[in-house]
C-alpha cells in the first residue's frame, strides 16, 4: 500500500499543525514541499482550491482526499493517540472546538490584518493587535487554569491547532509580545516552539519536483 501523501508548505500554521499530529502519531507519509508560486498540478488536481495542507490516503477502500488541516489532524489521531490530545470529557471537548473555532475564524482575520496592515488602512496596525489581543486574553486565562495548557494539565489537540497562529502573532512584532503582560502565553509559546514535534516538523526539505 502506497504511503499517505501531504503537500504542505513550511511555513503555513494550518500546514504545521497537520504536519505535528502526523508526527505525534508516528505516521509514515511522502512530504511533497509545494511552492505556492507554482503549486504542482498533481495537487491541483486533488484540490482544486490550491491551498496547503493537502493530504491524500490509500487504502483498500479506495482513497480519500483531506482538504482541511483539522481534518488531517483528527485522521491522524484516529490512527493514533499515544498521549491523549483527544482522550477528553464533554466539557473539555466543547471548550476546545470553542477555542479553535475563534481561533480559525475571528482571531485569524486579526493575525492577517496585524500582518498585512498595509493590505487593510482602515485602522493603524496597533488597532489590529488590539483586536487579537481580545483573544490572547482567552487563552491567558485558560492556561493559567490550567496549569500551563489550554485545555487541562497536558498538551492537547487545542494546543496544537492554535499554537502555529499564536506564534506568526507573536513574531509580527516580538519586542512588543515578549513585553506584553500574557506571560503564562509567553511561556506556553516558547515551551511549544523548543519541543520535538515542532523542531522535527520545521526541518526544511527541498520543493518537491515529479
Amino acid at each position: 500500500m502506497s504511503l499517505p501523501i501531504l503537500y504542505s508548505f513550511r511555513r503555513c500554521p494550518y500546514a504545521i499543525r497537520a504536519r505535528m499530529a502526523i508526527a505525534y502519531a508516528n505516521i509514515d507519509y511522502e512530504l511533497r514541499e509545494v511552492s505556492l508560486k507554482n503549486k504542482p498540478q498533481a495537487m491541483l488536481d486533488i484540490s482544486p482550491k490550491g491551498t496547503t495542507p493537502v493530504m491524500q490516503v490509500f487504502s483498500d477502500r479506495g482513497t480519500i482526499v483531506l482538504e482541511e488541516s483539522l481534518d488531517i489532524m483528527n485522521w491522524a489521531l484516529q490512527q493514533r493517540d499515544p498521549a491523549g490530545w483527544i482522550d477528553l470529557d464533554d466539557s473539555q471537548k466543547a471548550i476546545a472546538q470553542q477555542l479553535i473555532e475563534t481561533n480559525d475564524s475571528t482571531f485569524k482575520k486579526s493575525l492577517d490584518q496585524y500582518k498585512y496592515p498595509n493590505r487593510f488602512p482602515d485602522h493603524p496596525q496597533e488597532f489590529y493587535r488590539q483586536q487579537g489581543e481580545v483573544f490572547l486574553q482567552v487563552l491567558e486565562s485558560q492556561l493559567r487554569e490550567n496549569h500551563n495548557f489550554l485545555i487541562c494539565d497536558r498538551q492537547t489537540l487545542a494546543d496544537v491547532a492554535i499554537f502555529p497562529f499564536i506564534r506568526q502573532f507573536a513574531y509580527v512584532d516580538i519586542e512588543w509580545f515578549q513585553g506584553c503582560v500574557y506571560t503564562h502565553l509567553q511561556q506556553w509559546l516558547q515551551w511549544h516552539e523548543a519541543s520535538y514535534l515542532f523542531v522535527i516538523v520545521m526541518q526544511k526539505s527541498p520543493v518537491w519536483n515529479p
